[in-house]
């Protein structure tokens, strides 16, 4: 019988709740009982829970709550698991109280030995992130649910532009995390069109009888990236820039969440950007601004005057 049909042999033996010496293994299997220390080694190494007990009435058995356990998990897996469920408390993942038990449970099902590991690595590891609006935890549950499920859900919103909010019936077809804030990329039935929603802007949500069902092959995530950082490629309109000075400041600039999508060269002392020309001289002066004299413009002329343009304003404001 192949190693990993033995394991899997001696993993239902133990879960039967019975003690089982190597003898008994050893005589089920027709293996060496040496082969048997191995096989349970092995089952350890990969996070099987099995205590050893000597004696008399010793033997091999698992902790009384592992038969609840459905999967196994190596440690690094684990370790894994546990450091990424701490970054998705930091984004304000909705299924808090869930993640909470889930991760419990990856440590409940641990040996001591393994349990004290992963309580160091966990102690080591920290991520630290903006915290968003702790509003939107009822909103991002009742969304997961509607994406989830395919069900239309009425909200009220309120647009940056607008004080008073409308209300509309839209169908989530997914929900995105970007630059700290939630987004649901849905259908709208008042725009008839797909659009994305601030999660904190929606003031109320309730769900309705209605269905949807979402396009095949849609990605909330590129639909997202795509109205945000569209593809530059063969489309008229497009300015490049150019930008030099100190190699700390140049490598700042060049992972600006925005700027970073728009870089198409990058030397020891100078950037090169392609942007639509009404975002050059709207956003980008004011990106460029706080670097000071660490951060040149070398081209176009334009953008130099627009950032002459925007310091006198400063100065203007201040000394007024």
């Amino acid at each position: 019988m192949p190693k990993k049909d033995n394991m899997l042999t001696i993993l239902w033996m133990l879960n039967s709740g019975e003690k089982v010496t190597a003898k008994q293994i050893a005589e089920k299997l027709e293996i060496n009982i040496r082969t048997v220390y191995r096989y349970i080694d092995a089952l350890c190494t990969s996070g099987v829970p099995i205590i050893s007990d000597a004696g008399h009435n010793g033997g091999y058995s698992l902790l009384h709550h592992f038969i609840k356990s459905p999967l196994l998990f190596s440690m690094d897996e684990k370790k894994t698991l546990l450091h990424a469920a701490q970054f998705a408390k930091e984004a304000g993942y909705p299924l808090s109280e869930a993640l909470e038990n889930a991760t419990s449970k990856l440590q409940m099902y641990s040996n001591q030995e393994q349990e004290s590991m992963l309580s160091h690595h966990l102690t080591g590891f920290g991520v630290i992130n903006r915290r968003g609006f702790p509003a939107v935890q009822p909103v991002l549950q009742e969304l997961e649910h509607a994406v989830a499920n395919e069900g239309s859900v009425e909200i009220s919103y309120r647009n940056s532009h607008e004080e008073q909010s409308s209300n509309r019936v839209i169908d989530p077809y997914g929900v995105v995390n970007w630059n700290n804030k939630w987004y649901t990329i849905a259908f709208c039935h008042l725009r008839n069109e797909i659009r994305s929603f601030r999660v904190e802007r929606i003031l109320n949500i309730t769900r309705t009888p209605f269905s949807f069902k979402r396009p095949e092959d849609f990605s909330a995530r590129a639909f997202f990236m795509n109205k945000l950082l569209p593809d530059t490629a063969g489309k008229a309109g497009f300015i490049s820039f150019i930008i030099g000075g100190k190699a700390e400041a140049l490598d700042d600039v060049c992972i600006h969440w925005f700027l970073q999508h728009h870089l198409q060269e990058r030397t020891t002392t100078q950037a090169i950007f392609l942007l639509e020309e009404e975002a050059l001289y709207t956003h980008v002066p004011n990106i460029l601004l706080p670097y000071g004299k660490s951060i040149q413009v070398i081209e176009p002329q334009n953008l130099k005057d627009k950032l002459v343009a925007l310091a006198a304003e400063l100065m203007e404001y201040y000394q007024g």
